[in-house]
């Protein structure tokens, strides 16, 4: 079933912003290319735009700009080579393989010299002293992180914490006194009010775009598509300013010069601007880097239910054949089964029950009950209204985490996996035989901007030993590092039989 889900669902033709390349594009389905209806500019606080006062709504942008370039600044992403092969600041083979035939795979194989950047791309100051919020993918791994604010003064950042679910990072520099923004109520925008984009795209910096909130609650599908997110939340704020690659973790602001949004991904067949933006809400960025401020870790509720967006007639349709059953396409979450130590089973939701509401929010498709189930963190409490055979019904659910805890969690209180950023599986004695091994064991799930692929390793490389110890189970990594502090040196093996020995530090 999952195979015949996977191949109908619709493809959003997806270029993520990252200073490091120009991304590519791959078909997609259903796309208007009509660009001839701009009725958009008639839209603007409600008042035509022809009748709009145009020195007034520039006074506004003039405000706004001016509030938000000093708070915006460049993020140059330094790796060793060693790490190249894994990171995210390559999104063209991140996202969509390589869909030119090769020059991609071609650009890899280039050197950049130690001293010069990986990629480059934004981020937004939200504290006086030395926050700042950017895109996971604009840090995953470096080795190094150079900040350089609009003045062009330069600092060295600490990477404090990322969030591949949701492709938020936080950074700190040493200083005080610097401009910031304040977060808006990213619940409150309207679509067809005026926006900015502030950021450094094609390594123009500074630079400002002005357009529309053109949509709200997108889900493109681009951080579970080929990428690192286990659990995705994806609810993007889309805009027409333009946004181009080097935006990624740049500002877009309303005309007080608010943030509203933490600019990711653009819709393009070109990997250029073509009218579409993605943003994600301040509302859900806030709340991760509260969390990774706080607690180290993003804390993250969840239902734990399987479900089927009924919003999409294609999975629907998929569904019903695979299933012999007969759902009709339309608004809100269809409940399919339950995971272990479930929430909502416990609160009494069934199978075939319709999810429509959680507290106030109006549930229409799962980027909607992604963002706001995923906003939570374990041990809250949600009001879940659904129907059950066309009656609708509300019961209160207590979300947990993945391992069905209700409390909070440190980094204190990771795993070792967790805490290195990867799974091991272990492998038979004819495969050892075969690449003439005595241990090892395969890597998988390994997550980017984790140690592990920090190290170099990406799903599937074979880890023949840690701290000069032969492993060949996760239980022997584990054994290993618990409690272990300092440099971890880890032998393993490529897809090609090469071998390397890295280290990276134990978190």
């Amino acid at each position: 079933m999952k195979s015949t889900l996977k191949k109908l669902l619709p493809f959003a033709v997806v270029g993520v912003i990252s200073g490091a390349t120009a991304v590519g594009g791959i078909q997609y389905l259903n796309h208007n290319s009509d660009s001839t209806d701009q009725s958009y500019f008639t839209k603007a606080s409600n008042v035509s735009f022809a009748g709009m006062n145009s020195s007034a709504v520039g006074d506004d942008f003039v405000k706004a700009a001016k509030t938000t370039v000093p708070a915006v600044v460049t993020i140059k992403n330094y790796q060793s080579r060693s790490t190249s092969r894994a990171s995210e600041q390559d999104m063209f083979d991140f996202f969509f393989g390589d869909p030119f035939g090769g020059r991609g795979q071609q650009r890899q194989k280039q050197q950049v010299p130690d001293n010069m950047p990986s990629g480059m791309g934004s981020g937004v100051i939200v504290s006086p002293d030395g926050y700042i919020i950017s895109n996971n993918h604009v840090v995953a791994g470096a080795n190094k992180l150079e900040v350089v604010l609009s003045n062009k003064k330069s600092y060295i950042a600490t990477l404090v914490g990322t969030d591949p679910n949701t492709d938020i990072s936080l950074l700190k520099i040493e200083e005080k006194g610097l401009p910031f923004l304040n977060f808006a109520n990213s619940d409150n925008i309207e679509v067809g009010q005026w926006v900015l984009a502030v950021g450094n795209p094609l390594g123009l910096n500074s630079t400002v775009t002005a357009g529309i909130v053109s949509a709200k609650g997108r889900g493109i599908g681009i951080l579970s598509s080929q990428g690192k997110a286990a659990n995705p939340i994806e609810s993007f704020i889309q805009t027409d300013a333009a946004i181009n690659p080097g935006n990624s973790g740049g500002a877009l602001v309303n005309t007080n010069g608010d943030l509203i949004g933490i600019n990711s991904a653009i819709q393009s067949t070109t990997g250029y601007y073509q009218g579409y933006g993605f943003a994600v809400p301040s509302n859900l960025a806030r709340k991760i880097i509260e969390d990774i401020k706080k607690f180290g870790i993003v804390q993250r509720g969840f239902l734990g239910i399987t479900s089927l967006d009924l919003s999409n007639d294609r999975l629907v349709s998929a569904y019903n054949e695979e299933k012999k059953t007969n759902y009709k396409a339309g608004s809100g979450v269809l409940v399919t089964g339950f995971g272990e130590n479930s929430g909502a089973e416990d609160a009494g939701l069934k199978t075939g029950d319709i999810i429509t509401q959680i507290d106030t929010v109006p549930i229409t498709d799962f980027a909607d009950l992604s963002v706001a189930v995923g906003s939570k963190r374990p041990g809250d409490k949600v009001t879940v209204t659904y129907t059950r055979n066309g009656k609708p019904s509300t019961t209160t659910v207590t979300l947990r985490d993945q391992k069905g805890g209700t409390s909070t969690r440190t980094k204190a209180d990771l795993s070792v996996t967790e805490k290195i950023g990867a799974d091991f599986q272990s492998i038979d004695d004819k495969t050892k035989a075969y690449y003439g091994l005595n241990s090892g064991i395969i890597a998988k799930n390994v997550i980017e901007g984790g140690e592990m692929a920090k190290a170099g390793i990406v799903d599937g490389y074979i880890i023949t030993e840690i701290n000069g110890k032969p492993v060949n189970s996760q239980k022997d990594v584990e054994n290993i590092l618990n409690k272990f502090s300092g440099t971890v040196q880890v032998k393993y093996m490529d897809d090609y039989g090469r071998g390397y020995q890295r280290g990276f530090k134990m978190p």
